[in-house]
């Protein structure tokens, strides 16, 4: 085969181009082409460093705005409770009160009303006296015939209530 057969008169020559082929690639790849996609790789890792380093600030941040947030709420939180409480006891000595003076009025209607149905008692019971010692003088003269007069009659009938 004639391509081997010459592979030993040529051989020294492609290497010789070879090495000139690499050589100028690598000079045109290795320092043209490659620290411009190192410079591009190492600002792309500072950007995401950086960018990083934003989002924690921020998050922490947000954190620090959480909780005084937070701490507000529960400052209002309690300081509604406290109304809400001020306002029933408010609301509860007011009620005292009203119930207080509505008590003093019924009382004082209920002592009146007392008052009254004493009275009108010892007027029923008066009258059942005068009725009784009126009936006790017709009952005498009808069964006995004997005339008793009122005030006979009214003190027997005192005496039969009284014990009665």
């Amino acid at each position: 085969m004639p391509q081997i057969a010459q592979l030993a008169e040529t051989y020294s020559s492609q290497i010789f181009w070879l090495l000139v082929f690499f050589g100028i690639t690598f000079f045109f790849i290795g320092r043209g082409m490659v620290p411009k996609v190192m410079d591009t790789v190492t600002l792309r890792d500072k950007q995401i460093a950086d960018d990083l380093a934003a989002a924690q600030a921020a998050r922490d941040l947000a954190d620090e705005e959480e909780e005084a947030w937070r701490k507000r709420e529960n400052e209002n939180r309690a300081k509604a409770q406290a109304v809400i409480a001020k306002a029933k006891s408010d609301g509860a000595a007011a009620s005292e009160k009203k119930i207080a003076a509505a008590q003093k009025r019924l009382d004082k209607k209920l002592v009146e009303a007392e008052a009254r149905i004493a009275e009108a008692r010892s007027a029923a019971m008066a009258e059942v006296e005068t009725v009784a010692a009126d009936a006790t003088q017709d009952i005498v003269a009808r069964l006995a015939g004997a005339k008793v007069d009122a005030a006979t009659a009214e003190a027997a009938v005192k005496e039969v209530l009284a014990h009665g």
